[in-house]
């Protein structure tokens, strides 16, 4: 749930504070109440309700709900406040009237009147609130979902179109006159990689052990097609066990690697994998016709819109004079 509001969440609260106040002063009317109740009481019940809803969205609900799903302290949390902040208001009202609190005669039944108070001000926005929240939330997991459907789906057909095809084929038919045993362990290469894309297609994360076997393939393709002009190195600072990123990451960003960096034939692109706690690091040296500073491959910009569902944290892309750096986030599905 995203626990800002947004300028919608306001009119709706700018609307149903503005009718409670009108009505409230209809009431007053009616009642022959002072000026200084007006001026007093409606202000601050507005601000203390639209106060107790804004701890309610960004902290209460998130915390004990939904992160910590302790529904018993969510319970007896909502009460608490609920009652201290509507007794306040009572308190507050009873001085706008001339009374005192050393009248209050039974003080359980007073601290009641303030919880059936603060539900009477609070309830209502804060239900339209939380229900707008629930349905903006899932329609944008719908949109993620959907996205993520198309990455996926395009990643798919990226390797099996006919560019595709043809250079790997033209590199196989040139290892197969020149060195039979590494056209057999290409074609087994490549046959795992398609094999791997195939089982994968449907799947948002998997675990990095599998992603790194696919990479180390994919990697001895761009090794055989390219000779010298690429070189990769892998370092593993952790344990890879309950680590896992979005499915192909890795090979989106070897594609990203290749696809804008090419050697001049004296200097091959260096690649550095570097995975450390929490993050997997790609760096390449950069060539000529590397990626402008304000300009992302299509790759890189799918990569961070699944992030966005998958992660709280960001993808960060760091590009340098010299070099490209780009940190994606090791998830952790375990609790």
């Amino acid at each position: 749930m995203n626990t800002k509001l947004n300028k919608s969440d306001w009119v709706i609260l700018f609307i149903v504070f503005g009718t409670t106040m009108v009505l409230g002063c209809l009431d007053y009317y009616r009642e022959g109440n002072k000026l200084i109740e007006y001026i007093v009481d409606f202000p601050s019940s507005t601000l203390l309700a639209i106060l107790v809803i804004l701890l309610f969205i960004q902290k209460i609900v998130p915390v004990y709900l939904v992160a910590k799903k302790n529904y018993i302290l969510f319970f007896f949390t909502s009460i608490i406040l609920l009652t201290v902040v509507g007794t306040l208001d009572n308190i507050i009202g009873r001085y706008t009237a001339g009374g005192s609190i050393s009248t209050i005669k039974n003080v359980a039944s007073y601290l009641n009147d303030g919880l059936y108070n603060a539900v009477d001000m609070i309830a209502l926005p804060l239900g339209i609130l939380l229900i707008k929240k629930f349905y903006e939330g899932q329609q944008d997991l719908l949109e993620a979902q959907k996205q993520q459907k198309e990455n996926e789906l395009k990643l798919l057909r990226s390797q099996i179109d006919p560019h595709f095809l043809f250079n790997n084929l033209n590199t196989l038919d040139s290892l197969i006159d020149t060195n039979p045993n590494k056209a057999k362990e290409y074609i087994n290469r490549l046959s795992l990689i398609y094999r791997y894309l195939i089982k994968t297609k449907d799947a948002e994360v998997m675990e990095l052990a599998s992603e790194l076997e696919f990479a180390k393939n994919y990697i001895f393709l761009i090794d055989t097609r390219f000779a010298k002009d690429y070189q990769f190195k892998i370092e593993e600072n952790i344990s890879l066990t309950d680590k896992f990123i979005p499915t192909s990451a890795l090979q989106t960003l070897l594609e990203n690697v290749v696809k804008h960096n090419k050697s001049d034939g004296k200097n091959a692109i260096e690649t550095t994998i570097q995975i450390n706690e929490g993050w997997l690091i790609v760096t390449n040296t950069k060539s000529k016709n590397s990626l402008k500073a304000d300009s992302l491959g299509t790759g890189l910009k799918n990569l961070k819109a699944r992030y966005k569902i998958l992660s709280d944290e960001k993808m960060q892309v760091h590009n340098m004079d010299n070099k490209f750096e780009v940190f994606i986030p090791i998830i952790t599905l375990s609790e």
